[in-house]
């Protein structure tokens, strides 16, 4: 993470919100009901969860996609594990895919690669991969480092202002 970023760290309860707003919104976009949920490891675990229970959704498959990278440059992507073939047919149409992050885009666009017709949801998007992406609540700018619940322990946070008294 580079010096001028901005961080956004979220909360486990602000990411059971969001993640729930998003399942509320899926809702209403496939009202007949999805036939799986393809989630983006490990990212994607959590909200597919939520949005599973949400849902009513049972069938969840994953894809793991690793990018071997040291956290300032995403580097070269490699496909670890691979959608079970029943769910690629009809290029994906009906199937729920889903991420908590569109970042670059570069893992949005592996899988949608995958599952054409599919419908990618993620909680959070940068606006490089918001294009690939049909749903999200709520959209970040490039240069944010969103920090996760699962990734935070509890520590002292400085001011955001430069010379804002402590």
């Amino acid at each position: 993470m580079s010096m001028v970023e901005k961080s956004f760290p979220v909360s486990w309860d602000q990411f059971h919100r969001d993640a729930r707003a998003l399942a509320w919104r899926l809702a209403s976009v496939q009202p007949e009901g999805w036939r799986a949920i393809v989630c983006i490891t490990r990212g994607g675990l959590v909200p597919a969860a939520i949005i599973s229970r949400e849902l009513g959704i049972r069938l969840i498959e994953t894809v793991c996609v690793a990018s071997y990278h040291d956290y300032s440059e995403q580097g070269e992507l490699q496909i670890l594990k691979t959608i079970d073939e029943k769910l690629l047919t009809d290029e994906g149409r009906g199937i729920l895919i889903v991420d908590d992050l569109t970042d670059t885009g570069k893992t949005a666009g592996v899988v949608r690669q995958m599952l054409p017709k599919a419908h990618f949801a993620t909680v959070y998007a940068k606006p490089k991969g918001r294009p690939l992406v049909d749903t999200f609540i709520t959209e970040v700018s490039q240069d944010t480092w969103i920090f996760f619940p699962w990734d935070l322990g509890l520590s002292f946070q400085a001011p955001i202002g430069k010379g804002t008294p402590g």
